[in-house]
């Protein structure tokens, strides 16, 4: 080894005197030819609900607008010859806006439309929606066709419905903001729109609030399987599957009427998002005197239900879940209101259905506010959570839970059917979604970007709506499908180009 040292500077010193005989070499590797294959993505066209349009940190606003997957697909469509994507924007980065002037249009005590959310050091812990007054103005009509036709909040009939970008619509609840500002006519409807761009390639990802604002309103809303009269349905009530499996069939009839290939996605079950699996269902600390005084005043409550469990009225099991005690220290259960449990109130009115949190209850993300608060602020004893329980809002019970699972399950074969029968291509977000809550996602950097809230980089501070770090990540599992399908070869996107949260 060392005569093969030696001899390396006599070489070093015959190469320099070569250099001028010989030819360099050009180790640069040969650009990438990416080609279409199948698919044609000249006229891309997006349609969807808030995860198409970008919504994040619970708002509409520019920079969520270009870091929507939609917009990634088409800079990747661009590469084998995809043409120019118009994106309806808001006015500006606030996402805030007003109607007619007004911020609270509806006259229900909030804006109508909010500013986003942001971690501010300055505020605490907790993200707060940023400052001042967003300039969109909802009446400004916005010049069209564009190509993200993602309309948040909307439903998958929705997006059927003529007049739902009316501005006349908006005063009786028939009409969505976001469609007001760039539907074409009064009477359009927003599948009309985009089909009439006549697009040769189409995303389409909507069901997902058919499901979850049920589940985000905490279950309050009217689970209506049986019900195919949409008009009769309420906010937060859960879509009947028929009406559904209809609504995307037209949505697909529409779409692919002049040939165009597309992609579709299925939906993610709402346990996997942080909104649900972030506020513990025991946050409660107690010192010894504050529990001694709380199992006093449930001492009632409780000895109330054992005579009724004595005379049959319920069972030793629903005994022991209704009882209700508290210890000294950390991790003590929050009470709540729980509407499968028996009723008892016909015996004794005080005897209301309520019970402790288990670590089978998902509290939504906005209860950790509210926890802890004073239902009444003279009364300085009456502590939400704790001597007065949460109201239903607040919880998604695992009888509740059941109902998201059936309607979800219902939805997603639904989807995977049409997929096979339009011959489209097919991304599984529910298991993506999963693989982000359970493992992460693993980038080039060694860095991880999974679902938890506001650190993991995957969601935005709203605990539902991704972080542009993990739209891309969808972007990525769109790409992946559309390549497998057409045989494609576009090379996604880099998610770590794409922040995983706002910090001011």
């Amino acid at each position: 080894m060392k005569k093969l040292y030696a001899l390396l500077p006599f070489l070093g010193l015959f190469l320099i005197a070569c250099e001028e005989d010989t030819a360099s070499i050009d180790n640069t590797p040969d650009p990438i030819e990416y080609t279409a294959g199948t698919a044609d993505f000249s006229k891309y066209v997006a349609v969807g609900n808030s995860l198409t349009a970008g919504f994040s940190d619970n708002a509409l606003f520019r920079a969520g607008q270009e870091a929507s997957f939609p917009n990634m697909l088409a800079a990747n469509f661009a590469l084998v010859g995809g043409g120019a994507f118009e994106i309806p924007y808001m006015a500006d980065n606030l996402g805030g806006a007003t109607i007619n002037g007004e911020t609270d249009a509806n006259m229900d005590g909030s804006p109508d439309i909010g500013n986003r959310l942001i971690l501010s050091f300055a505020a605490g812990p907790a993200p707060v929606p940023v400052a001042g007054q967003g300039s969109t103005e909802i009446t400004n009509k916005l010049s069209g066709p564009f190509n993200n036709m993602g309309v948040p909040g909307s439903k998958s009939y929705e997006l059927l419905a003529p007049g739902y970008g009316s501005l006349a619509g908006l005063a009786v609840g028939a009409a969505n903001p976001y469609f007001v500002r760039f539907s074409s006519s009064e009477s359009a409807t927003v599948v009309g729109d985009a089909a009439a761009q006549g697009a040769t390639f189409f995303s389409l990802w909507t069901g997902a609030n058919d499901v979850l604002l049920y589940a985000t309103g905490g279950g309050t809303g009217v689970d209506q399987t049986g019900n195919l009269d949409p008009s009769t349905y309420s906010r937060n009530d859960l879509t009947d599957p028929n009406v559904f499996a209809g609504s995307l069939d037209a949505i697909l009839q529409a779409m692919t009427a002049n040939g165009a290939d597309g992609v579709i996605a299925n939906l993610p079950n709402v346990t996997d998002v942080p909104y649900f699996t972030t506020v513990p269902h025991n946050p409660v600390p107690l010192d010894e005197a504050t529990a001694g005084l709380l199992n006093g005043a449930y001492g009632a409550y409780n000895a109330g239900l054992a005579q009724l469990q004595g005379l049959g009225a319920i069972t030793a099991d629903e005994l022991a879940q209704r009882t209700i005690t508290f210890s000294a220290g950390e991790g003590n259960a929050v009470v709540i209101i729980d509407e499968d449990l028996t009723d008892l109130t016909g015996f004794n009115p005080a005897l209301i259905n309520m019970r402790q949190a288990t670590d089978e209850d998902l509290l939504v993300l906005t209860s950790r506010t509210f926890i802890g608060t004073l239902a009444n602020p003279n009364d300085p004893t009456s502590i939400n959570g704790v001597a007065v329980p949460l109201a239903d809002k607040w919880v998604l019970t695992p009888e509740e839970q059941t109902t998201v699972e059936n309607a979800l399950t219902a939805y997603n074969q639904t989807i995977a059917g049409l997929a096979t029968a339009y011959d489209l291509a097919f991304v599984d977000a529910n298991a993506l979604l999963n693989e982000l809550k359970t493992d992460g996602f693993q980038q080039s950097d060694g860095s991880i970007v999974d679902a938890t809230f506001a650190t993991g980089g995957g969601f935005s501070l709203d605990g539902v709506h991704p972080s542009p770090r993990g739209y891309a990540i969808l972007a990525n599992a769109f790409i992946e499908a559309i390549n497998e399908k057409y045989g494609s070869n576009l090379p996604g996107v880099n998610p770590l180009d794409y922040t995983g949260l706002y910090i001011n």
